[in-house]
């Protein structure tokens, strides 16, 4: 009886904080609003994310939207949460985003596979590319009891891509419903659109990220592998880039495996032609490699970094991120450029 009690005055404490706070704040009080919004910051910036599929985009949208709301403040009544209403203006944030910008790609998006390595390849720096998410910017969330997707499958690769192909209300309306829980009733007041229209939205965008996703997680997946397998994948896959060692490879891949290198436009299908380019490639036409495990998307991932004879050491390469099928690695997407480490809190470079 005591613990409820307890609980009880934390959360009267909690809510007599926060609405003193918000008053502060619509007297002009800046640090009363960064102390309301603080708490929210790491899932409305998942949401930019998973709206634009870049962290540097959520970055730049999570700012603009967090300056809209201060300067907006007035016009919260407190008739929903001020989580709800903060989530109406990240959405209508990522919307303007969107419409400026489109939808962001993987090399799978652009063209077939290649059969053998290309050699040789350059980035395609003219496309918007998808990029990775680090795990340490999850946040457990605060999702309805109508939300179907957990909070970390709602970031895995092939629904943040998936995501890319739907227009950007219906965008909007998969995620506010599915991932955040948010009813019908309130998505089409926070989108200014009819129930109808929100009900429409979420059966033609369920129907494209059924066809793009695999009815299988990655999240139910990983959790049939002990964290020790796990590891031991990890490191498999690393230890056999860094010796040049293809079969060890090979031994950890499945049939029908994919390796692809936005902003590179080629990429390869099934095992014999991601060997080719894997042994053409990264183990030997590359140089020395080291890696440094990290987790990116709600999946296993690792920073590669290859030496370099001028810096005397092993610089950032790329984020490698990795899907599993069993305990077999199914896809390899390797998101090259050093400016993807940053967010992950990983070194520049390695002695």
């Amino acid at each position: 009886m005591s613990e409820v009690f307890s609980a009880r005055t934390v959360d009267t404490a909690a809510e007599a904080t926060e609405g003193s706070d918000l008053a502060r704040a619509r007297d002009g009080d800046d640090a009363a609003f960064t102390r309301l919004v603080a708490p929210l910051r790491r899932e409305l910036h998942a949401h930019c994310y998973r709206m634009l599929g870049s962290t540097h985009d959520a970055d730049d949208a999570l700012q603009d939207a967090l300056l809209r709301a201060w300067r907006g403040l007035a016009r919260f009544e407190g008739r929903s949460s001020l989580r709800s209403w903060l989530y109406t203006v990240a959405t209508h944030t990522c919307l303007d985003t969107v419409e400026r910008r489109g939808r962001r790609a993987l090399p799978i998006d652009l063209g077939p596979s290649s059969d053998r390595a290309v050699l040789g390849d350059t980035p395609l720096n003219d496309v918007a590319w998808l990029g990775p998410y680090p795990d340490a910017g999850l946040a457990g969330g605060l999702a309805g009891p109508e939300a179907r997707y957990e909070q970390r499958e709602a970031v895995e690769l092939a629904f943040v891509a998936a995501l890319q192909h739907l227009p950007g209300n219906q965008r909007a309306a998969l995620l506010l419903f599915e991932v955040l829980g948010f009813s019908v009733a309130e998505i089409a007041t926070t989108m200014d659109t009819s129930t109808a229209s929100v009900n429409s939205a979420l059966q033609r965008a369920r129907t494209i990220v059924a066809e793009k996703v695999p009815s299988r997680t990655q999240q139910q997946t990983l959790r049939e592998i002990d964290d020790a397998r796990l590891r031991e994948i990890v490191a498999g896959f690393s230890a056999a880039l860094e010796s040049g060692d293809a079969d060890a490879l090979v031994a950890l891949l499945t049939e029908d495996v994919t390796w692809s290198m936005p902003p590179l436009a080629h990429w390869y299908h099934g095992l014999e032609a991601v060997t080719d380019f894997a042994v053409r490639v990264p183990l030997t036409g590359c140089g020395s490699w080291r890696h440094a495990p990290t987790g990116a998307n709600g999946q296993p991932a690792v920073g590669c970094y290859l030496w370099n004879d001028d810096a005397g050491a092993y610089l950032a390469w790329s984020v490698n991120v990795l899907t599993l099928r069993g305990e077999h690695v199914a896809e390899i997407t390797s998101f090259v450029g050093p400016d993807y480490f940053t967010p992950f809190g990983l070194p520049a470079s390695l002695p």
